[in-house]
């Protein structure tokens, strides 16, 4: 429970931390009373999909914030942390535990906020869906920044592909295959109408998203493990 204490107050004291928060409630928040005359039966939850934004600065942010080299002593977050909990499993355990903690938390807070703001009747399965999706979301990125030790490629990538140009999208136009990716897939967890060509149920699409962060926290964890502090 220290390391998990700890983790949570690392990302407590990161200033980045508390702008993506801010990002993750004001950015549906906002699309939300853009669009209040909206019809559509996924009134609110559509604007969710722009939230997750806030998660993924979270997650990458979580793992990059343990490289940045400290400027009074030219250290790394990581020495000190590793100094603390010497087992590697456990601390990334903690912070796994963190992120989820954080991000679910955030979810919740901007589930509730914009589908007040759009008169959204809260079904409880659609609302745990996007809930869900938005700590995978975070858990996904944590993973890949674990994984390439950097926070710049996979933001990148995530940001991008969530609020400017949807790849994965586009693709699954192209390619049923695409339709797998853990964004295509996990968003059949709280939107209904997306047109393509392949419909997965709520619990299949969460299942496959699922499937894509336990595959990248476990390459990251066991590069972390080879590589040297």
């Amino acid at each position: 429970m220290s390391a998990y204490r700890g983790e949570l107050s690392k990302l407590a004291s990161l200033p980045s931390v508390w702008a993506a928060c801010l990002v993750g409630v004001v950015v549906p928040a906002g699309v939300a009373i853009i669009n209040a005359r909206s019809t559509s039966v996924d009134a609110g939850f559509q604007e969710l999909a722009f939230g997750v934004v806030g998660v993924i600065v979270l997650g990458v942010v979580a793992a990059s914030s343990e490289y940045f080299v400290d400027g009074e002593d030219n250290g790394r977050q990581i020495t000190t942390s590793l100094t603390v909990v010497p087992s590697r499993t456990r601390f990334l355990l903690a912070k796994i535990a963190a992120v989820t903690t954080v991000a679910t938390a955030l979810a919740v807070v901007a589930a509730v906020i914009t589908l007040l703001l759009i008169g959204q009747a809260a079904g409880l399965s659609r609302m745990f869906g996007a809930v869900v999706y938005w700590v995978l979301t975070a858990l996904l990125a944590f993973g890949m920044t674990l994984l390439t030790r950097n926070g710049i490629i996979p933001l990148a990538l995530l940001i991008l592909n969530t609020s400017v140009v949807t790849v994965t999208f586009l693709l699954a136009k192209i390619t049923t295959l695409a339709v797998y990716f853990p964004d295509m897939a996990g968003i059949r967890m709280f939107i209904t109408e997306v047109d393509l060509p392949v419909r997965l149920s709520p619990v299949a699409g969460g299942a496959v998203m699922a499937a894509w962060v336990v595959a990248l926290l476990v390459a990251g964890f066991a590069t972390f493990r080879r590589r040297d502090a």
